[in-house]
């Protein structure tokens, strides 16, 4: 049976990807997310909308580009979701 993500999982896929992927402190480009995250530009670019509107990521114009980077408050969320999916994970719950 294929399980398949929610929103708060790829929510946090996008947010670990741009926190340990990218070695250089540039960012990641659309397109990198788009393959790691495994999503449609359409859907990515409303996540991505949302996710800087809230601050957890920053936008950087490099080239005529977007590149994505994650800020602290992004550290920060990043962290309590793990805190709160393992806790989950321990009752059999899925978030």
């Amino acid at each position: 049976m294929v399980e398949y993500r929610t929103h708060m999982k790829i929510i946090g896929d996008i947010l670990s990807t741009t926190r340990d992927d990218l070695q250089d402190g540039d960012g990641a480009t659309v397109t990198y997310l788009i393959r790691k995250a495994n999503i449609s530009h359409s859907r990515i670019s409303r996540i991505l909308k949302t996710l800087v509107s809230q601050g957890l990521l920053e936008q950087i114009e490099s080239k005529g580009s977007n590149k994505y980077r994650i800020s602290q408050s992004g550290r920060e969320f990043l962290q309590a979701y793990y805190t709160f999916s393992s806790f989950a994970d321990n009752f059999g719950l899925t978030i």
